[in-house]
């Protein structure tokens, strides 16, 4: 008997646009910072250190600012993967109920994720004082650390018993999710990190290619 409802978990970061939006907020704050952040991106999304190790690290250096968080809201938008659009309304027409699941900043992701009418974010909020300086971050949020992606489809699954479950990212956090979801997905539309493309049974360069897949899968017995 196939499963009757489907979810669809999309990553945000150099997959649903070309940006890592926590690079982009610490250029704003210069180059010196820019490249003391990018390297613990890069590590962490290569897999070399935890993501708990470098997370609070990351923003202890860029301390960003509410208007820091709308700029760079615009960049996910104009930078967005070319066919994210059309793709996610295929699917949502095929049934799919499309989630963004991201280590990423909810409110630097929740404009882009209205430009895609999708209404459900994972992500990690971010906290200001009146004025709109940095106040800290949901240090509780699943994806705060590494296993917090599989453990936020988990809770989903808990509601949704009977789901469908796609995972499509370009980063290891992503594929931790890979014993979790019943289909992984490793995307390098944007860049390729080595170890998710060879863990990954299915790889693709962009977001459309995922339909044939989402088809296949919905129409197998799992």
């Amino acid at each position: 008997m196939t499963k009757s409802s489907k979810l669809l978990f999309l990553d945000c970061d150099s997959t649903l646009s070309a940006i890592e939006g926590v690079d982009e907020l610490a250029l704003l704050k210069g180059e010196k910072t820019f490249a003391a952040v990018k390297r613990l991106t890069n590590k962490a999304m290569d897999g070399q250190i935890a993501i708990g190790d470098i997370f609070s690290k990351r923003l202890k250096l860029i301390r960003p600012s509410k208007a820091d968080v709308d700029f760079v809201a615009q960049l996910y938008i104009d930078k967005i993967e070319p066919t994210a659009a059309e793709t996610i309304a295929a699917a949502k027409q095929r049934g799919w109920t499309v989630v963004i699941l991201s280590g990423g900043f909810s409110d630097v992701i929740i404009p882009l994720a209205e430009h895609l009418n999708i209404k459900h974010i994972e992500a990690v909020g971010l906290k200001f004082d009146d004025s709109g300086n940095y106040a800290g971050f949901d240090k509780d949020a699943p994806t705060t650390r590494n296993g917090g992606k599989p453990e936020v489809i988990e809770q989903w699954l808990q509601n949704h018993i009977d789901a469908i479950t796609v995972m499509v990212g370009d980063g290891v956090s992503d594929l931790e999710t890979d014993e979790t979801v019943d289909l992984f997905v490793g995307f390098g539309g944007f860049v390729t990190r080595p170890a998710v493309k060879k863990a990954s049974e299915h790889f693709v360069t962009s977001l459309d290619a995922l339909l044939p897949l989402l088809d296949a899968i919905d129409g197998s017995k799992i």
